[in-house]
């Protein structure tokens, strides 16, 4: 496991145990080091437990405390997040004076290994392994876990949230080719998360779809009719257009396109099918549309019958769909012997329980090739044979099963694999635009630097100074210097530079001169004085802006060969 993602584990698994009311204490190994002893680790327990710091440290102050009314009842967890790190004696120590407690406290140690299993046999004592009754519980790989994530957050959209196409390509490549930490993965779905509901102004009809019927109310939704009909101009001609009706239908096919996925990823476990690749795949508008251009078997009411008829067909259209995971996965069902098949069967009827469309064509292929649940047994025979069954001039029964599995499995991904981007109102729970993420996680920090400065009223708001690429007093110092830089080439002369700041500079402060009549000697004086402190609050003011767009990496300081001119490092956008 990467390290970032190890630490991030033991943290969440912490607090997820804290949610359903464990009192968790998360230990290091610096806590039980041999310097500290003992008492360096029952100190650390108690602070995070009583949430205080006692001067002798002693299992008796964490007795009266568990038993106290609010904290008896619920197991101590402790956390070591990587025993092959700490000092042994002081760690066995630990288990055993734990052990002396355990009727009147009961502990549960969860402890990191990153090696072998055996690696408590060679760090604790043998009296201290008599006291453990231990359980052994493993991670899987980065892609499995990241497979997880996918399925719980973008396919089963328990939050009806979802990204296009080429968001879910992106967010791939971003986890293979930067650092392939489950962390990095989750760090870009919330970006892309947050970008979505701060730039999308009909996403907050996201949580209006999860609601139900009965508790939508009218105000959402004449709400949403008027933004439709603000960002679109066709649709404000369109007065009849049923909102609710369409919200409705999209969330339907937000849930057809997630059991057609997952049916898929239960054909294609056998052979390690990764979920995100397979997701990626299901999410391209091209290859749906042309997967439904083919046209194979209708929906009728005669579909299982009609299913014999059409292996032809179907190998007909597999032959120029070669390389494709989803084809490859119709050639795998077909392959299939008759005990995985059953199984796969089974899984996709538990699957399609709330899709009535295709749980009927299930179960009542089930029936008709006798595949209830208990009536499969593995068959060594069908296994060897299953290769030489595929011959045209022995299409035997198991031939039959499997054609028949693979052509409900195209039926399925035909008619009901409709791709987020391809429905209607799709801006509302779809994130699309792939460039402002890699942006934020990604970045290009000097052109963003460059892009601030000079279009710096963007931020601010303000109206006094949108003239183009005119430089006006009102603006920031450095957004005047870096404007007046674009004027010069690789080196900027430091006089001219200064002068030409200047000017624009002064410009303000004249305008704010007071007009009162004085006697010619004061006002002299005064404007000698007044010269004097401009001219030096101006050359402040340079060194500054000088020195912010040096920190920013847009200007390298004089050379000793050329004192009198700095060099451009950033040349356009």
């Amino acid at each position: 496991m990467e390290f970032v993602d190890d630490i991030s584990t033991f943290q969440e698994l912490g607090l997820c145990l804290k949610s359903h009311g464990c009192h968790v204490a998360n230990l290091s190994s610096s806590d039980f080091s041999s310097k500290n002893g003992i008492a360096g680790c029952l100190t650390s327990l108690l602070r995070q437990f009583l949430m205080s710091t006692f001067d002798a440290a002693d299992m008796s102050i964490l007795v009266s405390w568990y038993s106290q009314q609010g904290n008896y009842g619920s197991p101590l967890v402790v956390i070591i997040d990587d025993m092959e790190r700490c000092c042994g004696a002081v760690l066995s120590d630990f288990i055993l004076m734990l052990s002396e407690w355990v009727v009147k406290i009961p502990v549960i140690l969860i402890m990191g290994v990153a090696t072998t299993l055996d690696a408590p046999r060679n760090i604790l004592s043998s009296n201290a392994l008599q006291k453990l009754c231990p359980c052994n519980f493993k991670l899987g790989s980065p892609a499995e876990r990241m497979d997880a994530v996918v399925e719980a957050a973008l396919v089963r959209q328990c939050s009806g949230f979802a990204v296009g196409h080429k968001v879910a390509v992106f967010l791939r490549n971003y986890f293979l080719n930067q650092d392939g930490t489950l962390t990095s993965f989750v760090r870009a779905l919330k970006i892309a998360c947050v970008q979505h509901f701060s730039t999308e102004p009909l996403s907050f009809l996201l949580g209006w779809l999860l609601v139900k019927e009965d508790s939508k109310s009218e105000k959402a939704v004449k709400l949403a009719s008027d933004l439709l009909s603000l960002a679109r101009n066709q649709m404000a001609e369109q007065t009849d257009v049923n909102i609710a009706h369409s919200l409705t239908e999209l969330t339907k096919l937000q849930k057809l396109w997630s059991t057609v996925v997952l049916c898929l990823y239960e054909a294609g476990k056998c052979n390690k099918t990764r979920l995100i690749d397979l997701f990626c795949e299901a999410l391209d508008p091209d290859t749906y549309n042309s997967l439904a251009s083919d046209g194979l078997t209708g929906t009728g009411k005669g579909f299982v019958q009609s299913l014999s008829s059409d292996h032809c067909m179907l190998e007909q259209n597999l032959s120029y769909r070669k390389g494709r995971l989803i084809c490859q996965l119709f050639r795998r069902v077909r392959d299939l012997p008759a005990a995985l098949l059953c199984r796969l069967l089974n899984s996709w009827k538990n699957l399609t329980v709330d899709v009535l469309e295709i749980h009927d064509k299930v179960k009542e292929l089930q029936s008709i090739l006798k595949l209830d649940e208990g009536s499969c047994k593995p068959d060594l025979k069908e296994i060897s044979r299953r290769h030489s069954s595929r011959s045209p001039l022995k299409i035997g029964e198991s031939q039959s099963i499997n054609e028949k599995a693979a052509i409900l499995m195209d039926w399925m991904v035909r008619d009901f694999m409709k791709p987020i981007e391809c429905t209607p109102f799709h801006e509302i729970v779809c994130y699309r635009n792939v460039e402002n993420l890699q942006s934020a996680l990604i970045g290009d920090s000097r052109k963003m630097i460059q892009v601030d400065l000079l279009e710096f009223h963007k931020t601010l708001q303000c109206s006094c100074c949108r003239s183009g690429n005119i430089p006006l007093p009102s603006m920031p110092d450095t957004s005047i210097m870096y404007t007046l830089a674009q004027e010069h080439g690789d080196l900027i002369n430091l006089h001219d530079w200064f002068q030409s700041f200047k000017t624009i500079v002064i410009q303000y402060s004249r305008k704010g001169t007071s007009k009162l009549k004085k006697s010619p000697l004061k006002k002299r004086k005064e404007r000698n004085e007044s010269e004097n402190k401009s001219e030096a609050s101006i050359q402040a003011r340079f060194c500054r802006a000088i020195t912010e767009l040096q920190i920013t990496g847009l200007i390298r300081m004089p050379s000793k060969k050329r004192r009198d001119c700095v060099q451009r490092v950033a040349f356009g956008l």
